[in-house]
């Protein structure tokens, strides 16, 4: 079978309008205030509000019945309910979904920035990866995202707006249909059970606006995901991971790759300034860590690089006393890397020998690698301009 062609997605472009939707329950009532409801009545317009963009999904202020018809107009005049703009969708033999997103610019920006998102569902589960920032800081020289130089980050309203986009997609809102071009869909009630942030970017490097949509995510009386049902993947920004335990408490990924500093220098350059023992330091103490909230190590399976059973007695060692969950990751492939997929029967011993040792170490299937949608592979065109291109941009605009 072949993967089925990038489909462009004609919508117009985004409204210089501010859009509520992903917004916080604090922007929300910033916004509703400046937009002149009375400071008494705030409280339950944010809650209304609340419930139809992220109970309902609605995407047109005229369709929130107990909203009063002038205020329904006077926030259609100064707002939408819009999304990140798609691009194109992409949807991989094996029924994973990636969505290349246009965001609205945002201060001196020259062109606006574009990310990519991705569904992957399967008969029980459907878990969607998002990004937490156009382009990357780190340079993991395995990972395609780190071959795109950091734009910025997201904020808080662009990254929950994915989850908004994703669940307009695949009709994941109650009553709503899901598409009829027979793709794969869980046959659990909700079609995204899970939210990794997998995607492009440090999601740590964005903490305040990462956690910010984690809330809207994880409110009760909206998208209602638990936080069990999230989990953050870090390359080991180790500040930040006692932070993010405290207050976000959500399950925690580390991108790991490697057991001693000299190869994980070069794999995750960021060991250079965390290194392996400050990192699993930081892992033990992780808050609420243990056998029913462990910690995933995501080690990425690289021909003669890392796939040896010395490594895999290694792994062990290392990660002695951390109540742990391992995901052994076969290389996927993208243009221009320097590395191969390890074999199949090397991943299966390497996979015995921590199995063995009483970790449960699933192989995770690649999904979605024929559109490039797999673990590694997500990269969008936008790029970072100098300050004299920015202003030859706003010069010409």
């Amino acid at each position: 079978m072949t993967a089925a062609p990038l489909v462009k997605i004609d919508l117009q472009s985004p409204a210089a309008k501010p859009s509520l939707a992903g917004m916080t329950r604090a922007g929300l009532k910033t916004a509703l205030a400046d937009a002149g409801v009375p400071e008494k009545q705030l409280n339950m317009r944010v809650a209304q509000l609340w419930s139809w963009i992220y109970a309902r999904g609605l995407t047109r202020f005229e369709d929130m019945t107990d909203v009063s018809k002038d205020l329904r107009r006077q926030l259609d005049d100064r707002f939408t309910l819009d999304r990140p703009e798609i691009v194109s969708e992409q949807v991989s033999v094996d029924g994973t979904c990636k969505w290349l997103l246009r965001l609205p610019k945002r201060g001196h920006e020259a062109r606006p920035p574009e990310i990519e998102t991705v569904y992957i569902p399967e008969s029980d589960r459907g878990t969607l990866c998002i990004s937490s920032q156009v382009g990357c800081t780190l340079t993991c020289s395995f990972c395609h995202t780190g071959t795109q130089r950091l734009v910025r980050n997201l904020e808080a309203e662009e990254i929950a707006g994915q989850i908004l986009l994703a669940r307009d997609r695949i009709g994941d809102w109650p009553g709503a249909k899901g598409p009829e071009d027979g793709r794969l869909l869980p046959s659990s009630e909700r079609k995204i059970t899970n939210v990794v942030l997998m995607g492009m970017g440090e999601p740590l490097y964005n903490f305040d606006n990462v956690k910010a949509a984690m809330d809207v995510a994880s409110d009760g009386d909206g998208l209602a995901l638990s936080r069990r049902r999230i989990t953050l993947s870090t390359s080991g920004v180790v500040p930040e991971i006692p932070r993010w335990g405290e207050q976000a408490d959500t399950m925690l990924a580390i991108s790991l790759h490697a057991t001693n500093d000299d190869l994980r220098n070069e794999l995750v350059p960021i060991n250079r300034k965390y290194p392996i023992a400050e990192l699993m330091e930081a892992c033990r103490n992780y808050p609420g860590l243990s056998n029913a909230r462990r910690i995933t190590f995501e080690y990425v399976m690289l021909k003669d690089i890392n796939d040896s059973l010395a490594e895999a007695r290694a792994l062990v060692k290392l990660l002695s006393g951390i109540p742990a969950k391992i995901n052994l990751i076969p290389f996927n492939p993208w243009p221009n890397s320097r590395y191969e997929c390890s074999d199949w029967e090397t991943i299966e011993r390497f996979a015995e020998v921590v199995n063995r040792a009483g970790y449960a170490s699933p192989v995770r299937t690649p999904r979605g690698r024929d559109i490039l949608a797999a673990c590694g592979q997500l990269r969008s065109e936008s790029l970072r301009l100098s300050a004299s291109e920015r202003r030859a941009g706003a010069e010409k605009a």
